[in-house]
C-alpha cells in the first residue's frame, strides 16, 4: 500500500504563501481555491484587515464551502468569486487590481493554459508577482495523471508567452515545484 501524505505534509501553504512575497495590505487571489482554502485563509492572515484574499473558482458548492469557514473564523477580508479561467473576462476582479495571483495545483487540469494563463495575469498588476505551482511531471504515485502534468519548464513557456518574468524558483513540496513571475 502507497503512503499518501496530505495536508502540509504533501505542500506547506506557508511556505508557498512566504515565497510569493504576501504582505499586509495586499490584494490577492487564489485562482481555483478548492473547497478548504488551503491557501485563502492563511494568505487572509498575512494580507490582515486592510488587505483583501479572493478565493476564485469555477465550482459554486466549493465557493459555498469558502463561505462557511470565512464565517466559522470571521474572515472578514475574504471575497468569493465565481469565474471561468478560461474564457476571456471570466472573472470579475478588475484588471491590474491584484498585487499577487496564485495558481496552484490547476494548471495541470486545464485543457486551455494559454488562455488560463492570459485571465489570470490580467488581473496582476504591473510589477505584481504571480505564483504557479503544481505537480512534478514524475515521482508521485498519486495526484492527477502523469499525462496530464505541466513540467516547469513547459509552466515557464506559458507563462512567457502571458507576459510573464521568472523571478524564481523554490521546491514547493517533495512532488511540487515553485514559480514566481513578475508581470
Amino acid at each position: 500500500m502507497v503512503y499518501i501524505p496530505t495536508g502540509k505534509e504533501l505542500i506547506d501553504p506557508f511556505n508557498i504563501l512566504e515565497q510569493a512575497g504576501i504582505r499586509e495590505g495586499m490584494q490577492v487571489a487564489d485562482f481555483g481555491c478548492g473547497t478548504l482554502g488551503h491557501y485563502v485563509f492563511p494568505a487572509a492572515r498575512m494580507v490582515g484587515e486592510s488587505g483583501q484574499v479572493h478565493a476564485v473558482d469555477i465550482l459554486k458548492s466549493v465557493l459555498g464551502g469558502i463561505e462557511s469557514r470565512m464565517k466559522m473564523e470571521g474572515a472578514g477580508n475574504v471575497r468569493t468569486v465565481w469565474g471561468d479561467l478560461e474564457r476571456d473576462r471570466g472573472v470579475g476582479i478588475d484588471d491590474g487590481q491584484l498585487d499577487i495571483g496564485l495558481l496552484i495545483n490547476n494548471l495541470s487540469l486545464s485543457k486551455q493554459k494559454e488562455q488560463m494563463l492570459k485571465e489570470c495575469v490580467r488581473m496582476v498588476k504591473g510589477g505584481g508577482k504571480f505564483v504557479i505551482v503544481d505537480w512534478k511531471p514524475t515521482g508521485a504515485p498519486f495526484g492527477p495523471e502523469a499525462s496530464t502534468r505541466v513540467s516547469a519548464e513547459e509552466a515557464k513557456s506559458l507563462a512567457a508567452g502571458a507576459g510573464l518574468k521568472l523571478e524564481k524558483e523554490f521546491k514547493a513540496g517533495q512532488f511540487h515545484y515553485g514559480l514566481v513571475f513578475v508581470r
